[in-house]
């Protein structure tokens, strides 16, 4: 499984009409789209910040919509009045779903680099690790592992039910990124915390 990320960084004002174009024009259109297997919207609307994912069944179909979709991606970004666009593709390492998401799901996500082998050592030391113990924490509904290993980068999203049931589970997760990060010697980029304004993912659970 693959996926491609499109991360639009914009004017605040304008989210929700981003928000409205990617789901009254982007899926619709994606959904005709073989290979397509789901979309989801992660938006910062107090900093504008919108990451729109798209999965794929595999690399070839993924390859084959980047023209496709080209078009509604500008659209995006207008609706967005975009600053940047910057846009991504991965592999899907891993997805794990504990309960359903709704409305009001909360998702932090974490990047990461190293080189191939801290890479892989983190996707294993997460699999084993850290992944067993996510289901405890409050409110916990699913995790999604995306890697690019050529380039020696990963992404972490964690989603909860609620920016509530994220932010009591926040000083747990602290220590088990610290863990990770002690253990497979990756370098933290960034963690950022989104709402999921839109999740239409029918990506296989891997673990």
């Amino acid at each position: 499984m693959y996926a491609r990320t499109t991360t639009v960084r914009g004017d605040p004002r304008a989210v929700d009409d981003g928000i409205a174009t990617v789901r009254d024009e982007t899926w619709p259109m994606l959904q005709q789209m073989d290979g397509c297997t789901g979309m989801s919207m992660l938006a910062d609307r107090s900093a504008g910040r919108c990451i729109i994912t798209t999965a794929w069944a595999d690399e070839p179909a993924m390859r084959a919509s980047a023209d496709r979709v080209r078009d509604a991606r500008n659209r995006t970004a207008e609706a967005l009045r975009a600053q940047t666009v910057d846009i991504q593709e991965w592999e899907i390492a891993r997805l794990h779903r504990a309960r359903p998401t709704g409305d009001g799901t909360w998702a932090r996500v974490t990047w990461t680099r190293g080189d191939q082998a801290r890479i892989e050592r983190s996707l294993d030391v997460f699999g084993l690790s850290i992944l067993p113990r996510l289901d405890d924490l409050p409110g916990f509904c699913s995790v999604s592992q995306l890697v690019d290993r050529q380039a020696g980068r990963s992404v972490l999203a964690a989603c909860y039910e609620s920016q509530d049931a994220m932010d009591r589970g926040s000083q747990q997760v602290a220590a088990m990124r610290q863990e990770l990060l002690d253990d497979t010697g990756v370098e933290l980029m960034e963690v950022a915390e989104f709402e999921l304004v839109l999740a239409h993912l029918h990506v296989p659970e891997t673990v």
